[in-house]
């Protein structure tokens, strides 16, 4: 029979350990059916999305890609009729489809660049404070710090230092979705979804916009849709295809691209359908 011993003091006053995190990952996706409707989207998706880390996804047009991104923060929630019938999504180890929790506050930490850049009618400060105007935050100093540290780390700031109060709109394509990556990261959130974020883009802004990717993996995990698979090869870690609804591979990027285990995959990637 075993005895314990008595805590010392200092065992006794040390601080309790904090649990480990649930899961490794920013995003696990288990069995997810999705419905817009009675349209069968998304078939039975698994699909685990490591934190700082570049993801792209990558499909024909009305495979599932852009669909599944949008469950990511809930977008999904403003379409009429749309549901998930079977599974889950977790971020962080949280359900985002629980009842406690609210999809407003999960697109803090989950903020989105579209396909078209959008900023507001608004100068270019008040298009990076706006989502932190709506927390209430409104202290000029702090506003002032975090519009310099956003724009800096959305490769903008030298551009547009000394045009702050020049409207947001008049910025070129380029800058003005670098602006709207701003904007997300300005309410420092977790994971930044990109769908399609260059597809509008020259090849000179699309370069840039990549670099910006690189560089901010460091800070957080960004998941891109992409129907341009150079530049899922360019900027991506890991790269999952889909077809029809259907996860059929996810893998680094660089096997994806030379030596893809699924012949959907590779079929797709040689250009033979798509």
């Amino acid at each position: 029979m075993s005895t314990s011993q008595p805590l010392s003091q200092e065992e006794e006053t040390a601080p309790a350990q904090p649990a480990a995190p649930a899961s490794p990952n920013a995003v696990d996706v288990e069995n997810l059916d999705f419905y817009y409707g009675d349209y069968h989207a998304l078939h039975g998706v698994n699909l685990q999305i490591p934190a700082h880390k570049v993801t792209a996804f990558i499909g024909p047009s009305g495979c599932g890609k852009s669909t599944l991104l949008r469950c990511f923060n809930r977008m999904n929630d403003l379409v009429p009729e749309s549901h998930i019938k079977h599974g889950s999504i977790k971020v962080h180890g949280t359900d985002i489809n629980g009842p406690n929790v609210d999809p407003i506050e999960l697109r803090k930490r989950v903020g989105m660049v579209f396909q078209k850049s959008n900023p507001f009618p608004k100068s270019i400060y008040e298009n990076v404070v706006y989502g932190l105007r709506i927390q209430g935050r409104n202290k000029r100093a702090e506003l002032d710090e975090i519009v310099e540290r956003s724009l800096r780390a959305a490769a903008l700031w030298d551009e547009v230092k000394d045009r702050l109060h020049e409207s947001g709109v008049g910025l070129s394509g380029g800058q003005q979705q670098r602006l709207c990556i701003a904007r997300a990261i300005a309410v420092e959130p977790e994971i930044i979804l990109m769908d399609e974020p260059c597809s509008a883009l020259d090849p000179i802004a699309t370069s840039k916009v990549e670099e910006l990717i690189f560089d901010l993996k460091k800070s957080y995990t960004i998941i891109i849709v992409t129907h341009n698979m150079q530049q899922a090869g360019r900027c991506s870690d890991l790269t999952a295809f889909f077809y029809l609804g259907r996860l059929i591979e996810i893998d680094r990027t660089e096997k994806i691209f030379t030596n893809p285990t699924q012949k959907q995959t590779e079929d797709y990637i040689t250009g033979r359908f798509g």
